[in-house]
């Protein structure tokens, strides 16, 4: 995959994230700025979702830890062990809710 390639990739995964996020019930915020996309809840804590072009890979910090993320036959597999980005990001996003969050 070229460069361009993964950033429009990475940029369609932060819109289906604001875009999941914007029909929950829960009081989150989320600021997406160039490579980084912050979002933020009641509490004042974030799970942060960032691409890394050099690598395409895309990086995510949550309570629970950091985590890396590559395109393994069609998935953003886990490079460092099991998981998938998106169930992850849901999970991360539930542990700081407080709620159940699905994609």
């Amino acid at each position: 995959m070229t460069e361009s390639e993964f950033l429009t990739v990475s940029d369609a995964i932060f819109r289906q994230i604001e875009v999941a996020l914007d029909e929950v019930d829960f009081d989150v915020d989320t600021l997406c700025t160039g490579n980084v996309l912050e979002i933020e809840f009641e509490d004042a804590s974030k799970v942060i979702v960032n691409r890394h072009a050099a690598n395409q890979e895309i990086w995510l910090a949550a309570r629970s830890g950091g985590y890396h993320y590559r395109l393994v036959d069609g998935q953003w597999r886990n490079t460092r062990g099991e998981g998938e980005l998106f169930s992850d990001v849901a999970a991360a996003i539930s542990a700081h809710a407080g709620e159940a969050f699905h994609f």
